[in-house]
């Protein structure tokens, strides 16, 4: 029985800002999971969603868990009470029609910001959400990062931390497209067991 350390995939899917950003990227990670037969949990921008029907569709029929990660993918603590509360739930409507997922309770701040703020924790929790923040950040966004890079810092990082364990990853990084695979062959062969962000007891 494997009794190593548990580990929560966890990808913002998103529309991109920077460069290295393939055609196809999103669906490549997609493969890599379901040819391991891992769980993951992503976070799903709502307008992204909508210009990406399909993609946003498969990652629910894939059977992965569905999170909210805004609409508009602003910092929230930059908006106003009635923009917060808009965004949420005009977000969460995209989700819901395109995937056919209901992503609640499940949400990421954009940029993690937000996270500790208490007018937008009162928010989310209004309309039924928790942030799900992150134990593990390998800079995929950064232009600079390489795969090899990531794959080294998401497997060391992750098992340094231990059991629980909530990598960040983003869909739309050429680099963490390249090294999806030796992520998820390296954390295996130090007996991670790969959880969707609702099977663990305590969230970041």
């Amino acid at each position: 029985m494997n009794d190593g350390p548990r580990v929560a995939l966890t990808f913002d899917a998103e529309h991109p800002d920077r460069p290295l950003c393939p055609p196809g990227n999103t669906e490549r990670i997609l493969d890599a999971l379901g040819a391991a037969g891992v769980r993951a949990t992503f976070f799903v921008q709502g307008r992204w969603a909508t210009s990406n029907p399909a993609t946003a569709r498969r990652i629910a029929d894939d059977g992965y868990l569905v999170g909210h990660h805004s609409k508009y993918h602003a910092r929230l603590t930059l908006l106003s009470d009635q923009g917060l509360r808009t965004d949420l739930r005009e977000g969460e409507e995209e989700i819901r029609t395109v995937t056919g997922a209901g992503p609640r309770p499940w949400y990421r701040c954009p940029f993690g910001d937000g996270r500790d703020d208490p007018r937008v924790l009162a928010a989310l929790a209004e309309l039924g959400y928790t942030n799900v923040h992150w134990h593990v950040d390998v800079a995929d966004w950064e232009p600079s990062r390489t795969a090899e890079d990531i794959e080294r810092d998401a497997v060391e990082k992750t098992l340094a931390h231990g059991e629980g364990a909530v990598l960040l990853l983003h869909t739309w990084s050429g680099p963490t497209g390249e090294a999806i695979v030796g992520i998820l062959e390296g954390l295996a062969r130090a007996g991670a067991r790969f959880v969707g962000v609702d099977e663990l007891e305590t969230l970041p």
